[in-house]
């Protein structure tokens, strides 16, 4: 990469279209997940290794509890085996992981593996990946409102409100999303507000650290205003 370009501070990555890489290769639904899951391990280390501070990556939503029993059961057993055995992975690069997730319809060896990974990793410093797992962008607001009045808060600024949303992570500066579908998909809501936007047709198991210096240099290319002019 170009060692003179902009680096985003807080890069967020919506990762879909392993279910489509899949079939349209003969496999299986869940041939694709674990391409994904492979691919999410060297590409997060690549991403943080270019400067990064931040990455987000939206892994399961809440609303995919609504696929077959069979997929959900696959990507909760991806999750457990894949936060367990690659524990070292993460703590050898110096990556600090944590989680947005809601504890509802998680499994206890979900949030075991979750809880065991972000206290193995808790001192990593080369940068920060957050997993975005059983989530929502509107609940994260209305879990914050609630824990804001439970406080007796009378009055709300945004870097107050902040405090109160899963993890206090800064604005997110671009949002990728992989396999041509344009839209954010309730994903970190309040973290987008004045993010760039990047769509690319790649389907997430092929989006490499190829595909991720072309986001890099889309974003070289826009001009970031935040409601000002020049």
């Amino acid at each position: 990469m170009n060692s003179e370009l902009k680096i985003p501070n807080h890069v967020a990555i919506i990762l879909d279209g392993n279910g489509r890489w899949a079939l349209e290769r003969g496999l299986k639904r869940s041939k694709g997940h674990d391409a994904g899951f492979k691919n999410l391990k060297s590409l997060s280390n690549y991403i943080l290794s270019c400067g990064v501070k931040v990455l987000s990556v939206f892994a399961f939503s809440t609303e995919n509890f609504k696929r077959s029993k069979d997929e959900v059961d696959y990507l909760m057993n991806l999750f457990v085996n894949g936060f367990k055995n690659e524990k070292n992975y993460f703590v050898d690069r110096n990556i600090k992981v944590i989680f947005f997730f809601f504890f509802s319809n998680l499994r206890d060896d979900v949030i075991s593996a979750m809880d065991s990974l972000e206290e193995i990793t808790k001192d990593g410093t080369k940068g920060i990946l957050n997993i975005c797992l059983n989530y929502g962008g509107q609940s994260e607001i209305v879990d914050a409102v609630n824990k804001i009045i439970l406080d007796g808060v009378k009055e709300v600024d945004c870097e107050l409100f902040s405090k109160y949303l899963y993890q206090d992570l800064p604005m997110i500066d671009l949002m990728i999303r992989t396999s041509g579908e344009l839209r954010i998909s309730n994903f970190m809501l309040w973290q987008l507000a004045y993010s760039e936007l990047y769509f690319t047709n790649t389907y997430f198991p092929d989006f490499d650290s190829h595909e991720f210096d072309k986001a890099i240099d889309a974003y070289n290319k826009r001009d970031r205003r935040f409601g000002g002019v020049k």
